[in-house]
């Protein structure tokens, strides 16, 4: 019969407590304080007596910081100044016309020089006439915004959508006015000189929803149901 191996003192020991962490894996699981010993670099400073209870703190507080990362990211932009008072204006307006002079004054707001109306039509001009509310012929704003699309950022069509001088118009945004299933198709145009004038989400989002204040204010002075 062969001789068990003899060991020295230090490599038993060792045999002995990898002994003891098979046989009772369970129990040093539960043994946050022995882990602590066992694992100093993975529990580093901490005073760990409840291992589930340390565990659960830390995916806590790692979750949080993955939550603020995941909020910062998708956070709509918050609505700027002017986009806020030109809605404050459009609900003060005593008039249809009032409405109408709120949208086509609006481009200082947005940084652009020029704002209009256009609305689809043949021959007569729309009810309330100026430069600045045009007609357009039928069919330009799908050409432009697609059957569906909301809005587009363009770099040419100043004149076609803006009139005398648009063509001086760099950057373009359009944004489709749904006001009615039985109205013409509208588009609220701005235009600005400077290249890149909309570009950026916060912009975006600014004209976008003023558009969509906007096309809610013309259907309720001309008393249309809501879509």
């Amino acid at each position: 019969m062969d001789r068990a191996r003899a060991l020295d003192p230090a490599q038993a020991a060792a045999e002995a407590v990898k002994a003891y962490v098979r046989l009772n894996r369970a129990r040093l699981a539960g043994d946050g304080e022995l882990l602590a010993m066992l694992l100093p670099e993975r529990f580093a400073g901490a005073e760990v007596r409840d291992l589930q209870r340390f565990v659960i703190e830390r995916l806590a507080a790692e979750n949080a910081v993955l939550k603020a990362e995941r909020e910062g990211q998708t956070r709509k932009p918050v609505l700027g100044e002017g986009v806020r008072r030109l809605v404050l204006e459009l609900i003060d307006a005593r008039t249809f016309e009032e409405a109408i002079e709120v949208a086509v004054g609006s481009a200082a707001a947005f940084g652009a020089e020029r704002a209009a109306l256009c609305v689809e039509g043949e021959g007569a001009p729309p009810p309330v006439s100026g430069s600045s509310v045009r007609l357009i012929v039928p069919g330009l704003t799908a050409a432009l915004l697609g059957r569906d699309g909301s809005g587009a950022i363009l770099s040419s069509g100043g004149e076609l959508l803006l009139g005398p001088g648009g063509s001086a118009c760099k950057s373009l945004a359009a944004f489709r006015l749904r006001i009615g299933a039985e109205t013409p198709a509208a588009i609220y145009v701005l235009g600005a000189r400077a290249e890149g004038r909309f570009d950026g989400e916060e912009t975006a989002s600014d004209l976008g929803f003023f558009a969509r204040a906007l096309e809610r204010a013309i259907r309720a002075w001309l008393d249309l149901p809501k879509r």
